[in-house]
This record gives structure tokens, C-alpha cells and sequence, in this order.
């Protein structure tokens, strides 16, 4: 992009008061790059590709000419996308991927997507850095899927590295043995990694991640249920945290479906630092038996009836809908922060009735809170913000901070939030205390 493309950009986000972090910022300027001048809260012109950037949700009629007026020229970019507001126009578009919060710099996720993956796709025949795929089995098993995997890779020029490792099950590999494979190879090998479940086989080269250049990549199913069979790492910080949050999980958690500790270590990375996710078209997730399996990347060889994947009945549907929109959930803080203070003690502000206000109200409370803790914490070490639309999601994100014994501020969109709100709250703590120590 020139001088003048980038001035350009910053004056249109200025003129709709939207806050982009840097790796926002750089995803924006890619799809830029990508698709074509960015324009603002627009009708898209159908003979031509643009960027539209969405500042205010569409509901209703408006969403839905919206959605007919788009093709595979046009992509769209919701800056503010953790408001429930945006659901309904993303559960009709492909979504292509997020970037996580930016601390104070940029206190909101960015959503993007379009119609379909096929500009994405014919386009990523030559990435800057091409993935390693890696891969293992239970030693002494069947070596027939290995092979199999091994063999389809051959055409492709890929390197790669299919391993036997022990495992306490002779015929499947549990999650936290997944997941400790996974960080030595991301501490052997200094290219982006991709891992393909052992029996899979590849029927075109799996680019497609490398050439968006992306922190992290994996298929949702049905939208919304996270799988481990089709996992990408750039060599990114963000991909080292989510790997090794995962694996810890993993370890203190072996019971528990693989699915659901990637999505919890998807979860904590994103609220935590600035993740840039890509959401993987179904062609790199496909199964025997799908409709669509003759166009597949990588080929599954399970049938899409197998348990392990979706809908799984212990996963909450509070956290379904949440993920099928492209968003998370009261349950898991939508941002954290933490500062220098020494004292161990954290903070939850619940922001509530998110649903009931305008998108712009709801961004300028969130961003005078993380604004506000940025400038002084109170002494608070964490700070845990909520964003719930309902009494029960407030309910829930209450329930959970009050399990971890931090102090829970409930607010409003539109509240006065004071640089010393956290001081003030802090001190008000503070005299309590005192009272209750001595009457």
C-alpha cells in the first residue's frame, strides 16, 4: 500500500471512531492489497471488489440485501464483531477469520469473511513460507493409514514428519499425547507446521494458510465445534501460546474431548493477546462420504457419523451460539489485561444488556474501560471484561469470576467510566476492609 492508500484508510476509520491494533491493522491493509479499496458502511459495487468495513450491525431486510448485493470480489470487515448485533449478516457469510483484541491500542475483535473461499483458493499456489506437515500414530499399530498420508504427500514437494510415538492406547492418540508431539516438533523444526491426522490423505497442496499468513488455522464444525485433525502453527508468538496453552490444558485435563481443550486454549490466547485466526474452509476438514469430498485438500478417512465429531452433548449450547457467530461467549472473558501492580488480585467488569444498545455505544464503553485500567489499574494485576447480551450470560460471567475470587464490577453501555475508576473502586475495597477490621 502507498502513503497515500494508508492516509486514506486512517481517515476512514477515524470518521467512524473504530480503534484497530497494529495486527488488525496489518490484516486490513492485506485484504486491502487483496480486494480493493475499502469503503465504509456501503451498498458493494457488483462489478467491481472492494473492502467494506461495517461499523454498525444490519438486521433484518437491510442484512439480507446486503448479503445479496456481495460476490467473491468483496470482502467484509467488522471491526467491533464481539457485539451480537453483527450475528445474524455473519451466520450468512463464509467466515474467513478474527484478530483477537489489542489491550487498550485496539479493544475490539475484527471479523472477516465474504462469499466463499475461491479467490483465496486460486490464489495460494506460492506462500512465502511453505508448511511442514507433521503427523503421528500409536507405535505398533496398523501402519497402513501412515503410509497412506506419507505416500499422497510425495507429489506435492512438502516436507514432512510422520512419527510412531507411545501412547496408553494401542489404537488412538489421546489429546495431551497430540499436543505434546505437536510442541517438539514446533521446537524441532523452524517452519510453519501443519498437522494432519494419520489416514488422511491430501489430494491438492495444503497453501492455503500459509499464503494468508496467519497466526493460527483450523475447521470449525458445523460452525461452531472446534477440531484437532487439521491444526496450522505460523511461527508467530501467538501460535507458540495457543500450542502450549493447549498443551497444558491437555495435561491437567486428559479425559476431556480434544475439541474442547482447543477451544478453550483458543479462547484464552484470543482474550489475551491479538491472535489472527483463520477459520478453515471445509475443504481442508473434508470426510468420506461428504458431498464434497472429490474437491477436498485433505481427505478425512472417517465417515461424518463418527462420535467425535459434533454435536457433542456435553458442550454448552450458550457456548454454541456464540461460537457458531463467530464470537466467544459470557463464559470466557472476551478480553484480559494485566499490568506491572504487584498485588495478585484481579477484576471482572460485566458489561450487560450489550443486545439492547447501539454497536458505537457499546465499542466507546469498552474502550474507556480498557482505556481507564490502562491508565491506572488500582492496584488490580488482571482485568477481565465480559461482554454478555442477556440476564444469563451476565449470570454466568458472574458465577465464574466469583470462582476465581476476583472483584466484580457490573456496568452499563453508555456509563461515565473515569480514568480512576479502578483507583476508586480499589479504595472503596480498600475502606471496607478497614471497617471490617476495625468497627
Amino acid at each position: 500500500m502507498t502513503d497515500g492508500t494508508h492516509a486514506n484508510l486512517d481517515r476512514l476509520l477515524q470518521s467512524a471512531c473504530i480503534r484497530l491494533g497494529r495486527p488488525q491493522h496489518d490484516r486490513l491493509n492485506w485484504l486491502i492489497a487483496q480486494y480493493g479499496a475499502p469503503t465504509l458502511d456501503s451498498t458493494p459495487d457488483g462489478r467491481s471488489g472492494n473492502v467494506i468495513i461495517l461499523g454498525e450491525p444490519l438486521s433484518g431486510a437491510a442484512a439480507e440485501l446486503f448479503y445479496r448485493s456481495l460476490n467473491p470480489a468483496s470482502a467484509v470487515v467488522i471491526p467491533r464483531s464481539e457485539n451480537p448485533g453483527f450475528d445474524f449478516l455473519k451466520s450468512k457469510l463464509t467466515e474467513f477469520g478474527t484478530v483477537g483484541p489489542c489491550g487498550a491500542e485496539g479493544p475490539h475483535e475484527m471479523w472477516w469473511g465474504g462469499i466463499g473461499w475461491s479467490k483465496f483458493l486460486a490464489s495460494a499456489d506460492a506462500p512465502a513460507a511453505r508448511p511442514r506437515i507433521v503427523s503421528c500414530h500409536p507405535r505398533g499399530s496398523d501402519a497402513t493409514a501412515a503410509f497412506a498420508l506419507r505416500h499422497s504427500l510425495e507429489r506435492f514437494d512438502l516436507d514432512c514428519h510422520i512419527e510412531p510415538i507411545e501412547t496408553q492406547f494401542s489404537d488412538r492418540v489421546l489429546c495431551f499425547e497430540k499436543a505434546e508431539f505437536m510442541v517438539r516438533m514446533w521446537n524441532k523444526y523452524r517452519e510453519p507446521l501443519l498437522f494432519v491426522e494419520a489416514g488422511a490423505v491430501l489430494r491438492e497442496a495444503p497453501l492455503l494458510p500459509s499464503f494468508l499468513g496467519c497466526d493460527v488455522a483450523l475447521h470449525k464444525w458445523n460452525r461452531w465445534e472446534m477440531s484437532a485433525r487439521t491444526l496450522y502453527l505460523g511461527r508467530t508468538d501467538g501460535a507458540e501460546a495457543l500450542l502450549r496453552t493447549w498443551q497444558q490444558l491437555a495435561a491437567s485435563y486428559p479425559a476431556i474431548w480434544e475439541g474442547y481443550l482447543l477451544d478453550q486454549a483458543w479462547s484464552l490466547t484470543s482474550s489475551q493477546m491479538p491472535l489472527d485466526t483463520v477459520w478453515l474452509p471445509r475443504s481442508y476438514h473434508a470426510l468420506k462420504g461428504d458431498l464434497g469430498a472429490m474437491r477436498a485438500t485433505i481427505l478425512h478417512e472417517r465417515q461424518t457419523t463418527t462420535m467425535e465429531l459434533g454435536p457433542d452433548p456435553a458442550f454448552a449450547g450458550i457456548v454454541r451460539t456464540a461460537r457458531r457467530a463467530g464470537r466467544t461467549g459470557a463464559r470466557d472473558a472476551f478480553m484480559v489485561m494485566t499490568s506491572k501492580a504487584e498485588a495478585g488480585s484481579g477484576i471482572a467488569v460485566i458489561l450487560r444488556d450489550v443486545s439492547a444498545s447501539d454497536a458505537g455505544t457499546v465499542a466507546a464503553t469498552v474502550e474507556a474501560v480498557t482505556g481507564a485500567y490502562a491508565a491506572d489499574c488500582g492496584g488490580y494485576g488482571r482485568l477481565e471484561l465480559s461482554l454478555c447480551a442477556w440476564q444469563e450470560d451476565a449470570g454466568a460471567a458472574r458465577e465464574a469470576a466469583a470462582q476465581a475470587r476476583y472483584r466484580i464490577l457490573e456496568i452499563a453501555p453508555g456509563q461515565q467510566i473515569a480514568n480512576d475508576f479502578f483507583a476508586y473502586h480499589a479504595s472503596a475495597d480498600a475502606t471496607m476492609t478497614a471497617r471490617y477490621l476495625f468497627p
